[in-house]
């Protein structure tokens, strides 16, 4: 497994992305463009991390902004976002071990895709099912 590098800062791929797939929440923690979150029991978005399972594990949807603790943050799901650099179409997606990451393979919280690789540069990440 291995934590797919960011290339640049990640941005939506999308002019127009869903209205019904965008939470906007407070920061709960300094979040940067690209990272995957859930939503903590006090309501606000941390970083998702696959090191354990649980709520942590989830991804409820990624970043488009970097947002600094207690200031607001938009997440997005079922939306494709410029990523990475030489990624391989197909290839599924995980949250990964490190805070905010998304890993090419499953870790040991995120055993469920969120999402997959659409061509060298984008991801799409349609988040977890629960």
């Amino acid at each position: 497994m291995a934590i797919i590098a960011k290339s640049g800062t990640p941005s939506l791929s999308a002019v127009l992305p869903p209205q019904n797939d965008q939470f906007q929440l407070i920061a709960g923690e300094a979040i940067a463009a690209g990272d995957l979150c859930y939503i903590a029991a006090a309501g606000t978005a941390l970083r998702s991390n696959g090191t354990g399972t649980g709520v942590a594990a989830v991804c409820v949807g990624i970043a488009a902004q970097a947002a600094p603790n207690g200031e607001a943050v938009t997440l997005y799901r079922n939306v494709r976002f410029h990523y990475g650099a030489a990624l391989t179409p197909g290839a599924k997606l995980y949250v990964g071990a490190t805070a905010g990451q998304i890993d090419n393979a499953a870790t040991t919280g995120g055993t469920a895709p969120v999402g997959f690789v659409v061509d060298a540069t984008r991801v799409f990440i349609h988040g977890s099912y629960y």
